[in-house]
């Protein structure tokens, strides 16, 4: 059964929602940057997740699990931030 690209985004948008009071309660967030067509998600770290030594595994084991629960389509989550100038 395939999930349509709204209910998709909503999904990880729900997991991402759930996640943020223990990023903000240590300074940081994410936002949804895009949902490829090979089914990564993508996500922009804010605040002091950018540069926290605990971020990867925050994407694997909260994140990419909580969305992986609640659309099992989704392959991987990845963290894409841009470099500032």
């Amino acid at each position: 059964m395939s999930t349509s690209n709204t209910e998709l985004e909503t999904s990880v948008q729900e997991a991402i929602l759930k996640l943020k009071p223990y990023l903000e309660a240590d300074g940081g967030d994410m936002e949804l940057v895009e949902i490829t067509d090979d089914k990564v998600v993508r996500v922009k770290l804010l605040g002091a997740c950018r540069t926290c030594r605990m971020s990867a595994m925050t994407m694997k084991a909260g994140l990419e699990e909580s969305i992986k629960k609640t659309a099992p389509e989704i392959l991987r989550v990845e963290a894409v931030n841009e470099v500032e100038a």
